[in-house]
């Protein structure tokens, strides 16, 4: 899998480019400027033959243009591209449109057409207020403000306590929304960099900060955007902690909201899906079978919307989403030979967007990878994603920095590799201290694997039946059982003590799972 690498912003721009979006701005630039042999033109069509952005080759490419030049005229390519795209976009987005709306309207001002600015500020605030885009209100309104404090238009007693008033409604609702999504914003920075509560300190760390940031009166809130945050505050809130009824509940909700409010999906697309993936997995960590099959199937049909297919922040989110729900669905069906099947096609795609695609999805996406790898029963490529991840240097999601670990440990016990159990064992018990993320699972784990090298086969069934017995103990305390979320440590064991490879104890449950429904 190919790293997210910096590199020059045009030539990334321009590898984003679809074929139509290209013949556009080819168009675009002919309208424009009536000449065909532009050398933004020549310039493009270099950059876009380029696998990797060189600047020696791209300089010999361009005859009689200096480096300085190069520069130059990089820059104008660059602008003329966001020109072409928001031209061929304008439609296709609300903020776009609006922001358009308000551009129209600040020239018709400056001609000192103010009726008619007027008229495109009415129009343009009540589209911004039927699509809950309260964060274009301010503008429109200082405008208005503008035109009313220089040329009277209308009563001017009326306008002025009618605007000032819509003024401090707009900003009320700005700052309520503003201070919700902060508080989404650092939940989701909290759980990147450390990953679940590790302990009762974690916990109420956590609780102290939701209390402390959720804004005073935030249910009684009934507009879209309020809602939205709040209920993505709770689903965060919830899955930090381990609380994964709460954080199915939360998780329905936000579907529910799409669902009351349909025009959303189109204006917050993203959000929607990110909503679908919550619920998604959400059924994932309750090992509700049902529930996940139904959702994969609806997130499959949005996925092959014309609104997600057409935009490519919309469709890679999808993709990355779907792939590890995919993944995750025989991880819950112990299916994990059969699941080996969907990471070439994955890892095809995802040098499509590998450019786009940030480190901590990378670093999931490695895991899982690598946990398919390890249920399958291929422990050296299991140990080559695994590597991925240890040797990342991120400070991104310490918790799947210690997990990958032990699952690197448990795959070398499983290659038979005694002689690297000792130190390695040491190594990650070591790392796992200092990241303060050892439970009693893990303590058990450590403990067994040490103990458990110079033990004959038969010696060895009575001490998992311990290890088991032990683990099994502790499966009620969430802070105790963290890694149960990473590594389905249980099954493992349930494996060696009844002979039974791990996959097929997983499908077993799975199995006993849809006859009790």
């Amino acid at each position: 899998m190919m790293p997210n690498r910096p590199t020059d912003i045009l030539f990334q721009l321009i590898r984003s480019l679809e074929k139509a979006e290209k013949r556009h701005f080819k168009l675009y630039i002919k309208r424009s400027s009536g000449n065909e042999d532009l050398k933004i033109v020549r310039l493009f069509d270099a950059l876009d033959k380029l696998k990797e952005y060189d600047e020696k080759a791209l300089l010999k490419k361009m005859d009689n243009v200096t480096k300085p030049q190069l520069a130059n005229l990089k820059t104008h390519l660059y602008k003329q591209l966001l020109a072409s795209l928001r031209l061929l976009k304008s439609t296709d987005s609300m903020d776009l449109q609006l922001n358009e709306q308000f551009d129209y309207a600040h020239i018709l001002y400056k001609k000192g057409l103010f009726m008619q600015s007027l008229r495109i500020i009415d129009r343009a605030k009540e589209i911004a207020r039927s699509n809950q885009k309260f964060n274009f209100l301010p503008q429109l309104i200082a405008l208005e403000k503008r035109i009313e404090g220089i040329h009277i238009t209308r009563n001017i007693q009326h306008r002025a306590e009618t605007l000032s008033a819509e003024a401090n409604e707009v900003n009320a609702l700005i700052d309520k929304v503003t201070r919700l999504s902060n508080l989404v914003l650092k939940l989701f920075s909290w759980f990147v960099q450390h990953g679940h509560a590790r302990d009762e300190y974690d916990e109420k760390d956590v609780r102290k900060f939701m209390t402390q940031n959720l804004p005073t009166g935030a249910w009684k809130e009934t507009g879209f955007y309020e809602r939205m945050y709040l209920y993505q505050s709770y689903t965060w809130y919830a899955f930090i902690r381990q609380d994964f009824l709460q954080y199915y509940r939360y998780a329905q909700k936000l579907v529910d909201l799409f669902e009351e409010f349909p025009l959303m999906k189109r204006a917050e697309t993203s959000h929607y899906i990110k909503s679908i993936h919550y619920l998604q997995n959400a059924h994932f960590d309750l090992r509700n079978h049902r529930g996940f099959e139904k959702t994969l199937r609806y997130f499959e049909k949005v996925a092959q919307t014309d609104r997600v297919k057409d935009h490519d922040s919309f469709r890679m989110q999808a993709f990355i989403y779907i792939s590890q729900a995919r993944i995750n669905q025989h991880f819950m069906q112990g299916t994990f030979k059969e699941g080996l099947s969907v990471i070439p096609a994955i890892e095809e795609e995802l040098k499509e967007y590998s450019l786009f695609l940030d480190s901590h999805r990378i670093l999931v996406l490695n895991y899982k990878f690598a946990m398919m790898y390890f249920g399958s029963g291929d422990y050296n490529t299991c140990i080559d994603y695994l590597q991925k991840i240890i040797n990342d240097n991120s400070t991104l999601r310490y918790d799947l920095q210690c997990y990958a670990r032990v699952v690197h440990l448990m795959a070398h016990y499983e290659l038979g590799n005694d002689m690297l159990m000792e130190s390695l064992s040491k190594s990650v018990y070591r790392f796992m201290a200092r990241m303060k993320n050892l439970t009693s699972v893990e303590e058990a784990m450590f403990k067994f694997l040490r103990q458990s090298i110079p033990l004959s086969p038969r010696q060895l069934k009575p001490e998992f039946e311990k290890l088991l017995d032990t683990i099994k103990h502790l499966e009620n305390d969430r802070f105790q059982t963290r890694s149960f979320a990473y590594i389905d440590i249980i099954s493992w064991v349930e494996g060696k003590v009844y002979n039974k490879p791990m996959s097929g104890v997983i499908h077993e449950k799975y199995l006993q799972s849809k006859r009790k429904k």
